[in-house]
Formats: structure tokens, C-alpha cells, sequence
């Protein structure tokens, strides 16, 4: 009985980083929360069409209706126009309903957002392993090359690539625009990650036990890697929505008729003293989904990069 007393107990069973990051995650109620605006809003970007017609307007029907014609088009109604048929209200003077205006322009704005998004992580993390791991001319070809493109001014020359191309498919060009200078700072956040990494026991018993530096960059140096890449993605995705929604407020993004958030904030300027629900609701909806990206984002970094929160 005395030696079951004083046995030990057994140790607890060994939980991996990526467990501890996760229950660390769900202690923060601004995690839960923020999850749950992204979620929102990403499930309403993928269920646009369906919600368009379950309010029953399309982006583009106009209600001539829903407007006063003797006050300027002016929404009949308090609060812009809101009510059973409309449900956000209406666009002054077209009369479009802008409840689907906005389902359809967080469609438009998060695809933007993301897609450009996704080439940055996979551009510049590409870019960073291979100028930590292999160094030398490959190191300073890559690094000259980020810094010329940290350099460049990216807004001015983004907005004279949308001035001149005219007869192109907008959305394609504003994603590969936005990406294309966006690379250069998780590059250098991986490559930073990578030279501390190549020099691991691990990674000298896998190269000296013959394999390849492709079998070592996947195997061994992305997953390292991987925990910052994914708190730095997070960061992304807002600086990409309020990018896209910049230069369609400055007229050079997302073309008419098409909807977008910052598009729509453009054209809300003229009305927001006699209809301020118009300017309201886009500019509530681009509020909540940066800040909770940016609040989600914190939080990862805070968790699987802490070294990096701290810096």
C-alpha cells in the first residue's frame, strides 16, 4: 500500500506546438471573435448569389421606386431606404438594392484580397528559403532584389498600371499588381527564419545522410518556417483589402457596374450628409473584416511567432 502511495504518477502525455498554439488560441475571446467576423463575411462572399436572391434584387436592378424623384433620387424611407424589400436600403438616385451591392462587392473584395494574398505567401516564401538555405549569389540576387522592390513606389505605380490598361479583365490585373509588390517583406521574414534553421542537427543529419536540398527544403525547412508564414498571412490579408479598396475609391480598381466595397465608399462621399446609411454600411463592412483579420493576425503571431511580436 505504501509503495502505491509513493509511486510517482505518470507523466502526462507530450503535446506538439501546434496543440499548445491551438488551446492558447481558444483561451482569447478576441480570437473567437474575430474568427467568427471572418467567417461571416467569407461565407457571405461564397454565398453572394445565393443571398442576392434571397433578398431578391440583383447588384445591378435598378428600383426607380425605392427613390424619390423630386429630392435629387433621394431613398424613400428612414435609414436610406431600409425596409422588407430592401434590407440595407438603396443607392440614391439608381435605386440598386444595396444589400446585395454588398454581398456581392465582399465577393469581389475578398477574392481580390486573398488570391493576391496566396501569390505574395507563395512568392516570397519561395524567395526566402531559397536565400537562406543556398546563400552566396543566390542570397544577394534575391536580397537586392526585394530591396528594389521595397523601394519602388508601389501605389503610384500601381495606380498608372490600372490608368493605362484599359480593355483587360480588372480583377485579374488589380490581383497580379497587388502582388507583385507585396513579396518582399515574408521573404524576408522566412529568409531570417531559414539561415537559423539550415544549421539545425536535423537538417545536417538529413544532408548528411544524402538527401537532396529539395527533400530537405520541404521536408525539414518548411515546416519550421511554417508557424510565422501563417501569422504573417493573416497579417496580409487586411493591408490587401484596404489596398484594393483604395484604388477603387480612387476610381483606377474594380470598374462599373461591378461592385466593390471601396467603390462603393467613392461613390457614397456625395450623399453622406443627406444619406449617411449609404456610406455607413461599406464602410462598416471594410472596418470589421481589417480589423478582425488584423486582430486574428496579432494573435497568431503572438502564439506560433513570438520572437517575432516581439521585434
Amino acid at each position: 500500500m505504501t509503495s502505491t502511495l509513493l509511486k510517482p504518477p505518470a507523466p502526462a502525455a507530450g503535446r506538439g506546438p501546434w496543440q499548445l498554439a491551438r488551446e492558447e488560441l481558444r483561451r482569447r475571446t478576441s480570437v473567437k471573435i474575430s474568427l467568427a467576423v471572418v467567417v461571416l463575411f467569407l461565407l457571405m462572399a461564397a454565398g453572394a448569389p445565393l443571398l442576392g436572391a434571397l433578398g431578391g434584387w440583383s447588384p445591378d436592378e435598378f428600383d426607380k421606386t425605392a427613390i424619390d424623384p423630386y429630392l435629387g433620387g433621394q431613398p424613400l424611407g428612414p435609414l436610406g431606404g431600409i425596409s422588407a424589400d430592401h434590407w440595407l436600403g438603396v443607392e440614391p438616385v439608381t435605386g440598386r438594392d444595396l444589400f446585395a451591392r454588398v454581398v456581392y462587392g465582399a465577393q469581389v473584395s475578398l477574392l481580390i484580397a486573398l488570391t493576391a494574398t496566396a501569390i505574395v505567401v507563395v512568392a516570397g516564401t519561395a524567395a526566402g528559403i531559397a536565400a537562406g538555405y543556398f546563400g552566396g549569389r543566390t542570397d544577394t540576387v534575391l536580397s537586392r532584389l526585394m530591396d528594389l522592390t521595397m523601394s519602388f513606389p508601389s501605389l503610384i505605380f500601381m495606380i498608372a498600371m490600372m490608368s493605362v490598361a484599359k480593355d483587360v479583365n480588372r480583377i485579374l490585373l488589380m490581383t497580379a499588381v497587388i502582388g507583385l509588390f507585396g513579396w518582399p517583406g515574408i521573404a524576408r521574414v522566412v529568409r531570417g527564419q531559414t539561415l537559423s534553421l539550415k544549421h539545425r542537427e536535423y537538417v545536417d543529419a538529413a544532408r548528411v545522410g544524402g538527401s537532396g536540398p529539395w527533400r530537405i527544403l520541404t521536408r525539414d525547412i518548411l515546416p519550421g518556417v511554417a508557424g510565422p508564414v501563417i501569422a504573417y498571412t493573416t497579417l496580409i490579408v487586411p493591408g490587401m483589402i484596404a489596398t484594393e479598396a483604395a484604388l477603387s475609391y480612387l476610381g483606377v480598381g474594380v470598374r462599373p457596374p461591378t461592385p466593390s466595397w471601396g467603390q462603393m465608399i467613392a461613390e457614397s462621399v456625395s450623399f453622406y450628409d443627406t444619406d449617411p446609411m449609404y456610406f455607413v454600411i461599406p464602410s462598416a463592412c471594410l472596418f470589421l473584416t481589417v480589423l478582425a483579420f488584423t486582430l486574428l493576425g496579432d494573435a497568431l503571431r503572438d502564439v506560433l511567432d513570438p520572437r517575432g511580436s516581439r521585434t
